[in-house]
């Protein structure tokens, strides 16, 4: 695991797009169809808006999935993660092949089974994650499932991971926050050939502390990125005040 430390979010969003393009471009050469996993939230804004302006991309040679989607939420509500990627990465990169995870059909075990089935055909160069105040990675709250094989399942939103969205303005109120969510799983997100992780801000600074340094396990959902080989988390210096033990580069 490779930890970058930058100076605000701004300058972390591009060194992290810098580092995903790359992963991108090394995918596509000779022609090839890059395979990528796209994370939202509040935490993925400058890293998205400076990905769609990397230069040199073919982005109708790009496929992307979708990391999780609420249960039950129109694709019209704000807080929709396909609306999200549609509005902030699909729609201006100019994406042509998008697996989006719909939440609001009537069963989403079906959905989970067909996008998964579509995620396995062959391996994802690149997933851009991020990590939760709860440490959760993807909508794995803790104690995460670190064993179940399938590529997505069904997971209940536990009341921290449901304040963060309220927090980060999604919602007005706890009550309107789904409590249930369609999740990529860790061995999944794990599959991945590399892995860009983008944490801003001081409200992470604990799960990230926790996740890093704490002992890797279910309580920690993203401490399981420790156990890849191809991780680059991003980090600004708010969100890494915390670290005691992690060597960091500063950028």
């Amino acid at each position: 695991m490779r930890v970058w430390r930058c100076s605000d979010k701004s300058s972390l969003g591009t060194a992290a797009a810098d580092r995903a393009a790359g992963r991108i471009r090394a995918a596509q050469t000779g022609g090839g169809v890059a395979r990528i996993i796209a994370a939202t939230g509040a935490s993925q804004f400058e890293f998205l808006n400076a990905l769609v302006r990397q230069p040199d991309i073919d982005w109708t040679r790009v496929e992307m999935f979708h990391l999780d989607e609420y249960i039950g939420l129109p694709i019209a509500h704000p807080a929709s993660f396909r609306r999200y990627l549609i509005e902030r990465f699909i729609r201006p990169a100019g994406i042509v092949r998008a697996h989006l995870l719909d939440g609001d059909l009537p069963d989403p075990q079906e959905v989970c089974r067909i996008v998964g089935r579509r995620l396995n055909e062959r391996p994802v160069d690149v997933a851009f994650v991020g990590i939760g105040e709860n440490g959760h990675l993807a909508f794995n709250d803790p104690p995460a499932d670190f064993e179940t094989e399938e590529p997505y399942l069904i997971v209940r939103l536990d009341e921290a991971c449901r304040r963060q969205q309220v927090g980060e303005g999604w919602y007005a109120s706890l009550g309107e926050v789904p409590t249930h969510a369609i999740s990529m799983s860790i061995r999944q997100i794990l599959k991945a050939r590399a892995i860009v992780c983008v944490v801003p801000d001081a409200r992470k600074a604990e799960a990230v502390r926790a996740c890093l340094e704490g002992p890797i396990g279910p309580m920690a959902p993203a401490s399981a990125l420790r156990r890849h080989p191809e991780v680059d988390v991003y980090l600004d210096r708010d969100s890494a005040a915390l670290l005691t033990a992690t060597a960091m580069v500063d950028r």
